[in-house]
């Protein structure tokens, strides 16, 4: 296989949309607060962290992917080996930890590598499949805000932890909603599977506004106009994700989302 193949099918299986998301998130909590150099190591620990989480993932669900037919599995449809990928993994696992204790030594090894990528690694191993596959997420997206702002020496208010939480919850009814008939049939019955997609659309949008209020009410820095224009946005945003039809929800409680994370970014 081309070094040009090897390198793209490393890319698709790491899940680059959320290892981008998560690794933006943490440049946008650690602007402003941190040298750039501390920025910049922090935020290469937090991707290496996410490729960890991904290349795991597709390791651990290759044979199911296979067996299924997953077209857009790289190592199920044979575009990359599971060799290529662990090694990969090996390597950011390596780096993952060098950068998290250059960040904040033991802390840093506790909260990143322990919490959030631990939490991740959880969820592949089997989680998922539970009725519990919600607190990795909740323990994961919580301790970034920590991970972040203690990294570059900001204290870390518990709404950062709670509105992390929220959105981590969020973020798993709505990353499992595309793929639940796929996942049920596959014998994964996960939160998401077991209160069905109905309801996750409907917790999912409630969990996020929970989010945008809380960051609106936060008591550190009062409450702003942004906070209380975002309020407003969420509301709205939930109703369309209550009661359009089509792709509308899941994009309505994206923006949500999407919202909580400017917020969050801000008041830090």
């Amino acid at each position: 296989m081309s070094t040009i193949g090897t390198a793209r099918g490393l890319v698709l299986a790491c899940h680059p949309l959320p290892t981008v998301a998560v690794t933006v998130l943490a440049l946008l909590l650690a602007l402003g607060a941190g040298s750039p150099s501390q920025v910049a190591v922090l935020v290469a620990a937090v991707l290496c962290g996410q490729l960890v989480i991904g290349w795991h993932n597709d390791l651990v669900d290759s044979a199911r992917d296979r067996a299924a037919g997953r077209t857009d599995k790289p190592i199920a449809r044979g575009e990359i080996s599971p060799r290529s990928v662990r090694l990969a993994l090996v390597v950011a696992l390596s780096l993952t930890v060098l950068l998290s204790w250059a960040t904040n030594s033991w802390t840093g090894l506790v909260l990143h590598v322990g919490l959030v990528v631990g939490s991740g690694l959880a969820y592949n191993a089997g989680l998922k499949a539970t009725a519990w596959s919600w607190v990795p997420y909740a323990v994961a997206f919580g301790t970034l805000p920590a991970f972040v702002w203690l990294s570059v020496g900001r204290a870390v208010p518990w709404w950062a932890v709670a509105v992390g939480a929220l959105l981590g919850v969020g973020a798993h009814l709505l990353n499992v909603l595309p793929d639940l008939g796929d996942d049920v049939r596959a014998g994964i019955r996960g939160f998401p599977h077991r209160i069905g997609g109905r309801a996750s659309r409907v917790v999912a949008p409630l969990l996020l506004l929970a989010g945008t209020v809380l960051l609106a009410l936060a008591p550190e820095g009062g409450t702003s106009v942004w906070g209380w224009a975002s309020v407003v946005a969420a509301g709205l945003l939930a109703v369309v994700a209550w009661a359009a039809r089509g792709k509308a929800p899941f994009l309505a409680a994206i923006g949500i989302a999407l919202l909580n994370v400017v917020s969050l970014s801000l008041r830090g």
